[in-house]
């Protein structure tokens, strides 16, 4: 398997991902939307590949904690076409983006989903750090992973790319 930044040329191949790996077009959608505001971080947009094939995405965009747009990127949406799942791709991805993220220089690194899934990768509730999700109800989902950047003073309210708020 190999980790690589997204290029142009896998932008169907991403769809179909994203299309495969959940129930409706969201994930898909949104993809496209943060690539089309410019909102898709190159550098953390990440695919694997197997076989010359796209077969995981993972992308992160710029996000903000207390109007700070430096300290902080929202992850999200992470796919793995279904015959792939159980395989190691989509814990390839996240070490890959949490590595890059971190040799970028940032100091924290937020999603929402599962903490019993995300705690492998050193996620934890983002109240933890005193770091609150856009919607009260995301709070027992919302999760950081602190990086070599962090400080104490990266706490707040946060708010994704503007893409999320239109879904």
């Amino acid at each position: 398997m190999l980790i690589r930044r997204e290029t142009s040329a896998d932008h169907d191949a991403i769809r179909a991902v994203h299309t495969a790996a959940f129930p409706g077009p969201m994930e898909a959608k949104l993809v496209d939307e943060l690539r089309t505001d410019g909102d898709l971080i190159d550098t953390l947009s990440l695919v694997a590949v197997i076989d010359g094939r796209v077969v995981g995405h993972l992308c992160c965009s710029p996000a903000s904690i207390r109007s700070d747009r430096t300290v902080s990127v929202g992850l999200g949406p992470i796919g793995v076409l279904p015959e792939h799942h159980g395989a190691g791709v989509g814990s390839a991805l996240m070490h890959a983006v949490v590595a890059a993220a971190d040799a970028l220089g940032y100091g924290v690194v937020i999603l929402l989903g599962d903490p019993k899934f995300y705690s492998r990768f050193g996620f934890v509730l983002a109240s933890t750090f005193s770091i609150t999700p856009p919607e009260p109800d995301w709070a027992r989902y919302f999760q950081v992973r602190t990086l070599a950047a962090y400080t104490p003073a990266v706490s707040g309210a946060f708010r994704y790319a503007p893409a999320f708020e239109r879904l």
